[in-house]
């Protein structure tokens, strides 16, 4: 039997802390992006484009930390609404995502969006920039912990 003492808490728990913050922010996120047709994830892809450029599906599948069979339906979604364009590259299996002139100008109209999400958060600038700063370093410590365990670690 668990002692009380060592039973498990859901308030205790970082996995949760993590997941109730991030469904608030998406949730915050759905109505800015709706108004222009986005989804939350669809908004990820666009970010990473309008940061890096036209890219490759499988980069844009690393950067964004999914797979590549997640991110096409995304791109399908993105291209029909008109936001980028797909061509193939000299070689034929690779398949490059860029911008096209409406996609580049969602940008402007998604900046004000930002703003007011990071308002939202009631946390000063540096504030949001140290909490970036500590989930990224989370993420990476939590993904070399499992490479490691896996034997995959350098």
């Amino acid at each position: 039997m668990v002692s009380k003492k060592s039973r498990l808490k859901l308030d205790d728990q970082i996995c949760f802390a993590l997941y109730a913050a991030t469904n608030a922010v998406v949730r915050a996120y759905r109505p800015l992006l709706g108004e222009r047709g986005l989804t939350y994830p669809q908004y990820l892809v666009m970010l990473a484009l309008w940061q890096d450029g036209a890219s490759p599906i499988h980069s844009l599948a690393e950067r964004l930390q999914l797979g590549s069979n997640a991110i096409t339906p995304l791109v399908d979604r993105l291209e029909a609404a008109g936001f980028v364009t797909r061509a193939r590259g000299t070689d034929r299996r690779v398949v490059f995502v860029a911008l096209t002139e409406a996609g580049r100008l969602l940008e402007v109209e998604l900046a004000v969006a930002q703003q007011d999400i990071a308002c939202r958060t009631g946390l000063s600038e540096g504030d949001l920039a140290d909490l970036r700063q500590d989930l990224k370093d989370l993420a990476d410590r939590v993904a070399l912990a499992e490479r490691v365990s896996q034997g995959e670690a350098d």
